[in-house]
C-alpha cells in the first residue's frame, strides 16, 4: 500500500506539473498578445503591460490549477489500465477505491490553495488591475503620446502622433493631432509641445510653431491658422488622480471586492460572487475525485472517447456553476441552495459511478441446467 501511494502521488504531481506549465504558457501567450495590442492601441501604456500581465494571471491562476489537477489524475489512471498496471495492483489486493486515499492526498493541499487564491489573492490582484488602468485613463492626453505611435484618447475625439524631441528642454518633437467636435474637424500640426502648468492649477497643452486647419463636415467652411503659440487646456484630474479615490472606485467593480465586505453587502451579485468563490475550491476537489471512475477505461477500447467524456463532464461542471452564479445574481435562485447543489449532483454522480465500477455481478445460473452425463 505505502509503495501504491507513493508511485500515485509522485506520478500524479508529474503530470500535474506539466499541464500546469502548458497551461499557463497558452494562457500568458493569449494574454500577452491581447495586451500588447491594447498598448499599440493607446488603450493602456506600454510601462504597465507586465504589471497587468502578473495580476492577470493571479486571477486565472484558480481554474488553471483545477483544471490541472482534473487532468493530472484522469491521464495517471487511465494510463495505469492502458498499460496494465491495474491488473498488477488488483491483483495484489487493492481495488478503485483505493485511488481516494492517494488522489485526495495530492487534491486537498490545492483546493486549499486554490481557496486562498480565490478568496484573497484574486480580489487584490482584480483591485491591482483595476487602479493600473484608471491611472493610465486618467494621465494627460500628452503623457500617453509615445514618440513614433498614433494614439487615441477620449473615445477617438483626439489623436495624436508625435516625434521624438530634436532640441534640448522639448519634451516633443514634431506633433499631428487631429481634433473632433460637434461642429469643427480639426487638424494640428506643430514642431514641437509642451505642457504648461498654471498658477491656479490648470494644466495647458502648448504647441509651438504650427498650423491649424478647420473644415466643417458636409459643408464648404474652411478655417487656416498659423501661430507661434497655440495651447488648449487640459482637463484637471488632481482630486481624481488621488490614491485613495482610485482604489475607491477599484473596489466598486465586484471582483474586486474584499470577500468579508462581499459579505457585509448582502446583495444578489455580492452572493454570486461569494458562490463563485468557495466554487471553485469544492470543484477542484469533485473534479479530482470524478477522475478516477472517468479514468477506469477498458484497455481494448479507443482512447478518444473516454478523453472526450471526461472533458465534457468538466465542461458541464463548470457551465453549471456558471449559470448558478448567475441565477443568484438575478434573484432566481437563493444563495443557500445554489452554493451547493452543483456540487451535491456531481458529488452523487461521483459515488454512483465508482460504486458501478467496483460493483461485480455474479454470474447467472442457468433455469434448467443439463443433466450430467
Amino acid at each position: 500500500m505505502s509503495l501504491f501511494k507513493r508511485s500515485v502521488v509522485s506520478e500524479i504531481l508529474s503530470h500535474a506539473g506539466v499541464v500546469f506549465s502548458t497551461l499557463l504558457v497558452v494562457w500568458l501567450s493569449v494574454l500577452l498578445v491581447r495586451l500588447l495590442g491594447e498598448a499599440a492601441n493607446g488603450a493602456i501604456g506600454a510601462d504597465v503591460v507586465f504589471g497587468l500581465a502578473t495580476f492577470s494571471s493571479i486571477t486565472a491562476l484558480p481554474v488553471i490549477l483545477a483544471v490541472s489537477l482534473f487532468i493530472a489524475v484522469l491521464t495517471t489512471i487511465t494510463r495505469n489500465f492502458r498499460e496494465s498496471e491495474m491488473v498488477v495492483w488488483f491483483a495484489s489486493g487493492l481495488s478503485l477505491k483505493d485511488w481516494v486515499g492517494p488522489v485526495l492526498r495530492c487534491a486537498v493541499p490545492v483546493a486549499v490553495l486554490i481557496a486562498v487564491l480565490t478568496l484573497v489573492a484574486s480580489p487584490w490582484a482584480y483591485r491591482q488591475i483595476s487602479e493600473y488602468r484608471q491611472r493610465y485613463e486618467q494621465r494627460s492626453d500628452l503623457s500617453k503620446v509615445t514618440a513614433g505611435q498614433f494614439i487615441e484618447t477620449e473615445d477617438g475625439a483626439r489623436v495624436f502622433f508625435a516625434e521624438e524631441p530634436t532640441q534640448p528642454g522639448e519634451e516633443m518633437g514634431n506633433v499631428v493631432a487631429r481634433v473632433v467636435d460637434p461642429e469643427w474637424l480639426s487638424v494640428i500640426t506643430a514642431d514641437s509641445a509642451r505642457i504648461q502648468n498654471e498658477a491656479n492649477g490648470d494644466r495647458f497643452l502648448v504647441l509651438s510653431d504650427g498650423h491649424r486647419y478647420d473644415i466643417k463636415p458636409g459643408k464648404s467652411d474652411f478655417r487656416l491658422i498659423d501661430f507661434d503659440s497655440y495651447g488648449f487646456r487640459l482637463e484637471s484630474k488632481s482630486d481624481a488622480n488621488s490614491s485613495a479615490a482610485v482604489r475607491e472606485q477599484a473596489e466598486r467593480q465586484m471582483k474586486a471586492r474584499p470577500t468579508m465586505q462581499l459579505f457585509s453587502d448582502k446583495t444578489n451579485d455580492s452572493w454570486s460572487q461569494i458562490m463563485w468563490r468557495i466554487a471553485l475550491p469544492l470543484a477542484a476537489l469533485n473534479l479530482a475525485l470524478l477522475a478516477i471512475p472517468l479514468g477506469a477505461v477498458n484497455p481494448r477500447l479507443g482512447r478518444s472517447g473516454d478523453l472526450l467524456i471526461a472533458g465534457l463532464v468538466g465542461l458541464l461542471y463548470m457551465n453549471l456553476i456558471n449559470l448558478s452564479r448567475g441565477w443568484i445574481g438575478k434573484g432566481q435562485l437563493g444563495f443557500g441552495v445554489g452554493v451547493w447543489l452543483v456540487h451535491a449532483v456531481f458529488t452523487a454522480l461521483m459515488i454512483y459511478m465508482m460504486w458501478s465500477k467496483l460493483r461485480v455481478k455474479a454470474p447467472k445460473q442457468p433455469k434448467n441446467p443439463a443433466p450430467a452425463a
